[in-house]
Parts: C-alpha cells; sequence; structure tokens
C-alpha cells in the first residue's frame, strides 16, 4: 500500500492530499529517511510524522485497504508522541 493511501486509510492524517504534500516536503521519515508519497508501506515500518509541535512515531503492525474509524488504530502501535 502507498504510503500517503496507509496515513489516510489509518487516520493518521485527514486526507490523502494532505499526506502526499506533507511527504513532498520531506515531513514524514520511514525508517530514518525522507519518503515519497509512493513508497510502499510494509509490516514493521517505522513512520514519523512531523506536522505538529512534538513528531508521531508509530509501528505498522496491520495493511488494510479499509477500515473503521474504531479499528483504524489497529493498523499501527504509537511508540513516541
Amino acid at each position: 500500500m502507498r504510503l500517503d493511501k496507509y496515513l489516510k486509510v489509518s487516520r493518521i492524517i485527514k486526507r490523502r492530499t494532505v499526506a502526499n504534500e506533507a511527504c513532498d516536503a520531506q515531513r514524514v521519515l520511514v525508517n530514518g529517511k525522507a519518503a515519497r508519497a509512493s513508497y510502499e508501506v510494509k509490516l514493521g515500518d517505522r513512520i514519523e510524522v512531523n506536522l505538529g509541535q512534538k513528531p508521531l512515531v508509530i509501528q505498522v503492525t496491520a495493511l488494510s485497504e479499509v477500515t473503521t474509524k474504531d479499528s483504524a488504530s489497529q493498523n499501527y502501535t504509537i511508540l513516541e508522541g
């Protein structure tokens, strides 16, 4: 799954276009490196999103194309933030 779609589906970022812009501005790091929106997310990846005062660091635990509001947080584990 593409990084921008993963961020939207897991509800870390509300809109896919905003996720795409954040990737273009190098505000999203995957495993410590700036990632493009087209990056293919894999299980176990460590994603750092720098959009607010404090960065959000998560680890990917599941990849599902469609999630509900209640089950969206099951796609990742929060490490910092």
